[in-house]
């Protein structure tokens, strides 16, 4: 073959590459409720073409293509008939890792949010409300969250296992973050109990931190599924939500 020939080969292939459509990824599960959860549980890869069958009273939850769309019963659906992909913006938001000199600011608003009650805005912050394991990218630069700023606070971070005493973290009025202490950074599968005085209404919460971070929302949801990470899981359902 010349070389000529070579070259319009060549080219021709690029253009093939650069028309090719765009393949669907796979969706995964990441909620569903109703009579058919058993069939629908979380972390199930559904097809670009596999038919989705709900009943009455039944509430599906989608991730892919980099947002999330929820489904409700009674009805067939494929995921190839919804919107082919999403320009959702709330993965980059709910992921990004602030600079620790902005950790210590004032309440903010989650995406999406128009008002009420503000929303825990990353993925990364720990929501001292609410129990349950964490997936966190570094165990020295853990940042608490809480949603009501009006007054100063201090929580007791107490460790079950652990030798050391507890470590409190401070939260001045009109701030929603808290640093934990860097000399006393949490441990990975031990239960801290976080809360106030005598720890009546204390949660507890366990860390697991990643050596590294998914850099898609479907990678990210399945570490999240394997770890147990629940809450951030539904936090990243919620910000990537698409609407049809």
């Amino acid at each position: 073959m010349s070389w000529t020939n070579r070259w319009l080969a060549a080219g021709a292939m690029a253009v093939a590459v650069l028309a090719a459509p765009q393949v669907a990824q796979a969706g995964v599960v990441v909620s569903s409720s109703g009579p058919s959860a058993g069939n629908y549980p979380v972390g199930r890869q559904i097809g670009t073409n596999d038919r989705i069958v709900l009943r009455d009273g039944d509430t599906l939850t989608v991730l892919q293509n980099g947002g999330t769309r929820v489904f409700r019963g009674a009805g067939t659906y494929v995921l190839s008939q919804a919107s082919a992909s999403s320009t959702n913006t709330g993965f980059q938001r709910l992921t990004t890792q602030r600079a620790a000199s902005r950790a210590r600011t004032g309440a903010v608003r989650g995406p999406g949010d128009t008002g009420g009650a503000p929303s825990n805005p990353s993925l990364w912050y720990v929501d001292v409300s609410t129990a349950g394991t964490r997936c966190l990218p570094d165990p020295e630069n853990v940042r608490l969250w809480r949603g009501d700023t009006q007054a100063d606070s201090t929580y007791a971070l107490v460790a079950e296992g652990l030798s050391e005493g507890p470590v409190d973290a401070s939260f001045r009025a009109g701030e929603a973050l808290a640093i934990w202490d860097i000399n006393h950074p949490p441990v990975a599968g031990h239960t801290y109990r976080i809360g106030h005085g005598s720890g009546a209404s204390a949660v507890e919460v366990r860390f697991v931190f990643l050596d590294a971070v998914p850099a898609t929302p479907e990678e990210l949801a399945a570490t999240l599924i394997a770890n147990g990470c629940t809450v951030q899981l539904a936090q990243l359902a919620s910000a990537t939500e698409v609407t049809e």
